[in-house]
């Protein structure tokens, strides 16, 4: 019973940790942030998730399922926010777990955060492939045997980028902005063409005629409610699911606090603020991309691409492509730093192994977890069919907005008086708000989904059982200031 009580307490995650926090360098400045939120969550599906969504569940209407998607996500932002202003650390939900709920608790994030980062590096890893054999077939080069280069261009891209995490985060941030800039750039280009051929009646009526879907009920709450609709008001807010999974990433900025200037107040802004940009691109190209072609003539297979087809700007074709590139790109390299981050913060604590938790004396950057991470992502994208399992990134990811959104609740009642460099207003309000939106979000996922998700977190269960239990350092009584490897490392 002792051992499913035990919290960690809040100075440890903060003030006692201060030599280890800065064992990692303090590297990322406000502008920083909002780049590293931008990097992870505008990636590929800004091309082609609004035509999806628009053709086959929402129609027009997409556009309010990015909406409610995006306000959905903002108040799980503003609960990270306020976590992560009070523990700034590389753990973020996994630490904020840690001291609210309980070492158990923690534990199960971290596999939730595990299956997040780790399932996601190497799905983005396998549709990079497949964009960029697309891509460079775009340009008029003749390709064979392209499914063995996509399984090469894989497992380069994973090897490239794990290398670039380990031996260098400033590497990583400056190609992060160059790279960040360059899809801008190109999603700029989509929204200003793209307007110029915009004709207002293909937005229509937002509450187009509900249709049911032929196909069998696949998701939690079509148990509950029996048969799905597509189009309509059904429509819309059953696709805001689905337009979530572009919004995720948000939380990856909190990773990087112990490596933030003034964390407690800069991490917050940072994850909202890209957040904001991030919502505000999305719905501008869902605008476009609805307004170019009518619904019910999008094409599935790349909605944008024909449609600038369509309006005889096949350059754009190009263009898009390239940002699909390049957006996938830095969607990787973002996975690749939470993950390491969170991954550091478990075998610090002793929950994984300590080994993980040196740093690299010759890098100043946690190497050894991140070479383990990218190792594991490049035998998933080649060995296992993860494009088919894109859920569980979902499910993952939700699971820890639970935990967060809960834990303002409980902290704000626990723990009153410790210093918070942010506040989530109208507290317990939007917190249970952001319970409850989650929720929704959760139950529009697969059961096929959850039965996975189950089954990972069993394992994951047992894991603790046999070895985190008792090597935790709570266990052990071992209060180390520094984790193993060098000492501080100051910008």
């Amino acid at each position: 019973m002792s051992t499913i009580l035990r919290r960690l307490p809040p100075a440890e995650a903060t003030e006692l940790r201060t030599g280890a926090r800065h064992s990692l360098a303090e590297l990322y400045r406000p502008a920083d942030l909002v780049v590293l939120g931008l990097g992870v969550m505008i990636g590929a599906g800004i091309f082609s998730i609004a035509g999806e969504q628009a053709a086959t569940m929402a129609g027009p209407g997409v556009i309010l399922s990015f909406m409610i998607a995006g306000i959905a996500c903002m108040l799980a932002c503003l609960c990270y926010a306020e976590l992560a202003s009070t523990m700034p650390t590389s753990g973020s939900a996994y630490t904020f777990t840690y001291v609210i709920f309980g070492e158990v608790w923690a534990w199960i994030i971290g596999c939730a955060l595990i299956l997040e980062l780790q399932l996601a590096a190497a799905v983005v890893a396998r549709a990079w492939a497949v964009i960029a054999v697309k891509a460079i077939s775009g340009f008029g080069v003749l390709l064979p045997h392209q499914d063995v280069l996509q399984d090469v261009f894989a497992f380069l891209i994973l090897v490239l980028l794990t290398g670039v995490v380990a031996v260098g985060a400033r590497i990583g941030l400056r190609a992060l902005w160059i790279m960040v800039a360059a899809k801008l750039l190109a999603i700029g280009a989509v929204i200003v063409v793209g307007a110029l051929h915009v004709d207002v009646a293909n937005f229509g009526d937002f509450s187009t005629e509900p249709k049911p879907i032929s196909a069998p009920s696949a998701t939690v709450l079509d148990l509950f409610v029996g048969q799905s609709h597509t189009f309509g008001w059904f429509g819309v807010f059953a696709a805001a699911p689905a337009i979530a999974f572009a919004y995720i990433g948000f939380d990856v900025v909190a990773t990087a606090a112990e490596e933030t200037v003034n964390a407690s107040r800069e991490v917050p802004k940072g994850m909202i603020r890209s957040l904001v940009v991030a919502t505000v691109v999305y719905i501008a190209v869902a605008l476009v991309m609805v307004g170019m072609v009518p619904y019910s003539s999008i094409s599935r297979e790349a909605p944008l691409s024909s449609a600038f087809r369509s309006a005889g700007v096949h350059w754009m074709a190009h263009v898009i492509d390239v940002g699909a590139v390049l957006g996938l790109t830095t969607v990787i390299l973002v996975l690749i730093v939470g993950q390491t981050r969170v991954l550091f913060s478990m075998a610090r604590d002793g929950l994984i192994p300590r080994g993980l938790a040196s740093i690299s004396r010759r890098y100043h950057t946690p190497t050894r977890v991140t070479l383990v991470i990218g190792l594991v992502a490049v035998l998933l994208a080649e060995f296992v069919p993860v494009l088919t399992l894109q859920q569980l990134v979902v499910i993952g990811t939700l699971f820890a907005f639970l935990f967060v959104s809960a834990g303002v609740i409980v902290m704000r009642k626990r723990m009153p008086d410790l210093e918070r460099g942010f506040r989530m207003p109208l507290s317990p309000l939007l917190p249970a708000l952001s319970l409850l939106a989650t929720l929704w979000l959760m139950v529009n996922l697969q059961v096929l989904t959850w039965l996975w998700f189950a089954l990972w977190m069993a394992f994951g269960l047992l894991a603790y059982l046999l070895y985190g239990r008792r090597h935790s350092l709570l266990a052990t009584g071992h209060r180390p200031l520094e984790p193993l490897g060098r000492g501080r490392h100051r910008r």
